[in-house]
This record gives structure tokens, sequence and C-alpha cells, in this order.
């Protein structure tokens, strides 16, 4: 019997806080604008160019992900 109330209430808390988020986020209740980098994938690039343009001294070339932070070695296009 309190089984039903326990999920009722986890998915109604669920619902309410979908409600209250898209409130809050995508119909800006409080106002404001969503950036411009957000917008476009212009910052993304540059972005991107800026990681790929760092040197490397004491390591093989890598490719930076700037999301997760992760490194990962790049094969040249060479036979080597």
């Amino acid at each position: 019997m309190a089984a039903k109330y326990i999920i009722a209430s986890i998915a109604a808390s669920f619902a309410f806080a979908y409600v209250c988020d898209q409130l809050v986020s995508d119909n800006k209740l409080f106002g404001g604008t969503t950036p411009r980098t957000v917008k476009s994938n212009k910052w993304w690039e540059e972005t991107d160019k800026k990681f790929q343009a760092w040197p490397r001294t004491a390591a093989p070339p890598v490719v930076m992900n700037p999301i997760s932070r992760r490194n990962f070695i790049v094969n040249s296009g060479s036979g080597s």
C-alpha cells in the first residue's frame, strides 16, 4: 500500500522538477537571454582551433577534448 504512495510521490517530484526547469531555463521566467556562445558554433570552432594550436614539446601531438579533458594521440597521415 505504501509503495504506490512512494512511487507516485517520486514521479510527481520529477514532474514538478521538469516543469520548473522548463519555466526557468527555456522560457526565461526571470528574464535574460541565451548567450551567443551557446547559440552559434563559431565559438566552439575557435575553441577547438585554440586547443589544436597549443605547442607540444615533451610528448607526441595530442588532440584535447575540452569537454572531457581527455588527451588522445594523433596519428600522422604519413606512413611512419
